[in-house]
């Protein structure tokens, strides 16, 4: 039977109609740009950074489909090539067309599998014709210099595949800060109050972090600068203050509800019209990261146990060139500090 399948395979290469003509002395990237039926599968290789990777010694087996195997695919997923292009999973679907090693059309059984340079298997399926899971074998055995192509009908798609997946989780709630350009004064106040790694720790931490807006807004109202409420003896205060152990959620929450913070004292929830922390009106609910979540609000929370002295000033923020960003500094440290309290007496 293999030797039969064998001889219909070198038929079909022989006289099939409409087999292009391929050139042995080409790699296997060389045989697919100089096909204008590979160009989606060309452009897959290219955007995934795997042309060079095809390129090298191998020897690969590679199940090549057409343009019309992927138009295929993207109608049936309702999307375009740019769609899947763009797809954050589209290496691991491309490596779940190569085999390592050279595997010929001699060398295929009925249900035999072969693992993929994706991690998943791929079977064989020589019933009716031959197919690659479901996908059917229009040209075999296409040499190259590097391994050998099998033409295919249809795309192999992996099961892990997800045409939405869900975005990443951040891995910290500075991960979050890091990612945010309205935080960077919250990561410049990280790494003065050498908090980074406290608020990298296992958690979980409810952070209500104020923007870059709401600690000018802070400044502003008490006529100070941003080195004034750095230096601060009870800065830790106001800190403790946006931090409350655990997870809360948005959906945790109910109008009235009061939380004890790691400052002493408690914030109070008001659901009446939008959600409120005090006063301070919540612009971003629930961001999650893989050690808590964040909740972005628009005026910073100042405990009742904090007094404000006078200090000398001793020009802990850097100059930018903006007059805007020096009180943002501030943002950072009071939720980034707090956090990393939070995480001492967690312990």
């Amino acid at each position: 039977m293999k030797r039969l399948m064998s001889l219909l395979m070198s038929l079909v290469l022989l006289i099939g109609i409409g087999v292009p003509a391929f050139s042995a002395d080409q790699d296997i990237v060389e045989i697919a740009v100089g096909n204008e039926d590979f160009s989606i599968l060309v452009a897959a290789l290219q955007k995934a950074e795997l042309v060079g990777a095809l390129q090298g010694e191998g020897p690969f087996t590679v199940f090549a489909p057409t343009n019309a195997a992927f138009e295929k695919l993207l109608a049936s997923l309702g999307i375009t090539a740019e769609d899947l292009l763009n797809h954050p999973q589209l290496k691991e679907v491309l490596l779940y067309h190569v085999v390592s090693g050279k595997v010929l059309s001699t060398d295929l059984s009925n249900g035999m599998t072969a693992p993929t340079l994706s991690g998943e298997n791929i079977k064989v399926d020589l019933s009716s014709g031959v197919k690659i899971n479901s996908s059917s074998v229009t040209t075999a055995d296409v040499m190259a210099t590097n391994g050998v192509i099998h033409i295919i009908d249809s795309v192999l798609v992996p099961s892990t595949f997800k045409l939405n997946p869900e975005p990443e989780v951040p891995a910290t709630v500075v991960d979050i800060a890091l990612s945010n350009s309205d935080f960077s004064i919250l990561v410049a106040a990280l790494q003065k109050a050498d908090l980074v790694g406290a608020l990298q720790g296992e958690g979980p931490f409810t952070v209500f972090a104020p923007t870059n807006a709401a600690f000018e807004k802070l400044l502003a109202a008490l006529n100070i600068s941003a080195s004034d409420l750095l230096n601060q003896p009870d800065l830790a205060k106001v800190l403790l203050y946006h931090v409350v152990s655990g997870k809360v959620m948005s959906t945790d929450l109910s109008n009235g509800l009061e939380a004890a913070t790691l400052n002493g004292e408690k914030v109070k929830f008001d659901l009446s019209s939008g959600v409120k922390v005090n006063q301070s009106g919540v612009t971003a609910a629930d961001i999650e990261a893989g050690n808590g979540v964040i909740h972005v609000i628009d005026t910073v929370l100042v405990p009742q146990n904090f007094t404000y002295q006078a200090v000398e000033d001793h020009n802990d923020i850097p100059k930018t060139g903006s007059a805007g960003l020096t009180p943002f500094v501030i943002a950072g440290i009071m939720t980034l500090a707090g956090a990393g309290m939070m995480r001492k007496r967690m312990k």
